[in-house]
């Protein structure tokens, strides 16, 4: 094989979660593995499962892309990672494909093709002027019945919100939906959890205002600089060509650090988001992937790794959404430089100036350390005894890695505190959260 092999710390990374990444040790085993072989772009083998069930395992290195004959829906799954770490350690030897598997390889390869063609179809429609002008009109109906929407829920008082069906705030999206204003709907569909948490009241007229904000903003969109107008376009819901954004958008060649991934699942969809850190420039960027169900999400950049690469960034008033243009190297294993809590409070106050709309800011801090605030919960207190709240069901996992010493910490910061995805102790690779 003239490809590198990746290391167990790429295919750690690949893990969907913690319990798949132990799963995967115990598959790891030659002896439960028949008909194993690879080649530059493919990695593929059968496993001895329980009774006389046998698993067919493949992995397209190129995508990277996984496969699996076993019922579990986690992608990639305990087999396939069991392969590759197997095929890591060079247990794996050179070989050619087996139908199964090279059928597999064609048909992914033949469907990413033709996605590409509808892609390509679908960007030539759209930007035809007529469907430009009719969307554009139809998207200020649904703005317009949105903000009396909004002057209604205001009027009424927000004491019917906390008993109010799930349909109040259904309704509203479904309607933005027709509007082809879908970011838009998402936003409003949200709002239906509020009322069953504490301090509804507040949060909730919060959220209208800032729908309202919104709505202002777009109605006076060629008013606003070009930078926030593409912001506003984005948060209804138009969107940016990928095209357009290789071609055009802002270029920034870093060693980009990958530092924390989440998924999330909403109407039948998986939205992965990838959140890297610029070695140099410090610049934080967001890569997204979505898939259908059953369909493996983007797995190029594994979180804990380090790579040379040159991202073109998405319009908006503070770039942050990216696609990796080119790659100058291949993805080695690397601690991303982080700040303090003060430092990232700091940044975060200049993205919000810029977007008041966002949902969510990722923080990279240095040598921080657990502490129980004063009503109890648990916080990240770096060396000048600057602290963050978290946000976390499951804190032992962070308890375990940093042992009471200082950790560099990965998260997403949030309304309600900061969301650990990823943490490194000392000089040890990553662990995911």
């Amino acid at each position: 094989m003239s490809g590198r092999r990746w290391d167990r710390g790429r295919v750690a990374a690949l893990a969907p979660d913690a319990a798949s990444a132990k799963a995967a040790g115990g598959v790891a085993r030659p002896a439960r593995w028949g008909g194993t072989g690879c080649d530059d772009e493919a990695v593929w083998g059968e496993c001895q499962g329980s009774g006389s069930s046998v698993y067919r395992a493949c992995a397209d290195l190129a995508g990277p892309a996984f496969r699996c004959s076993c019922p579990s829906r986690k992608i990639p799954c305990k087999h396939v990672l069991g392969l590759l770490l197997l095929w890591s350690d060079g247990a794996v030897a050179a070989g050619a494909r087996p139908g199964w598997a090279a059928e597999w390889i064609e048909q992914r390869r033949d469907r990413a093709g033709k996605a590409l063609e509808r892609k390509a179809a679908g960007a030539a429609k759209a930007r035809d002027p007529k469907t430009v002008e009719r969307r554009e009109r139809r998207v200020e109906d649904g703005l317009a019945e949105l903000d009396q929407w909004l002057r209604d829920q205001v009027t009424h008082g927000l004491a019917q919100a906390e008993k109010a069906p799930y349909g109040l705030w259904d309704d509203a999206a479904r309607r933005l939906v027709d509007a082809q204003a879908g970011a838009l709907a998402g936003q409003v569909r949200a709002l239906a959890a509020i009322p069953r948490q504490p301090g509804w009241p507040d949060r909730l007229l919060e959220e209208y205002a800032l729908l309202r904000l919104l709505v202002q903003a777009y109605r006076r969109r060629e008013e606003l600089p070009d930078g926030l107008r593409d912001t506003v376009r984005s948060r209804v819901g138009f969107t940016v060509a990928q095209d357009d954004v290789l071609g055009h958008g802002e270029r920034v060649r870093d060693r980009w650090c990958v530092t924390g991934a989440r998924d999330t699942v909403q109407d039948q969809l998986t939205t992965r988001r990838i959140w890297l850190r610029g070695r140099e420039s410090g610049r934080p960027a967001l890569v997204l992937s979505f898939a259908a169900p059953g369909a493996a999400l983007d797995s190029s950049l594994a979180v804990g790794t380090e790579v040379d690469a040159e991202l073109a960034f998405y319009p908006g008033a503070r770039p942050l959404r990216a696609l990796v243009a080119e790659r100058h190297g291949p993805a080695v294993p690397a601690t991303p430089g982080g700040t303090s809590v003060a430092g990232f409070l700091d940044d975060h106050a200049a993205a919000l100036a810029s977007d008041p709309w966002l949902e969510r800011w990722p923080a990279t801090l240095d040598g921080v350390r657990l502490a129980r605030g004063e009503g109890g919960g648990l916080h990240v207190v770096d060396e000048a005894g600057d602290a963050l709240p978290l946000r976390t069901a499951d804190p032992w996992r962070l308890l375990a890695v940093s042992g009471g010493g200082p950790v560099t910490l990965a998260g997403e910061w949030t309304p309600e505190g900061l969301r650990p995805l990823t943490a490194w102790q000392a000089d040890e690779g990553a662990v995911l959260l």
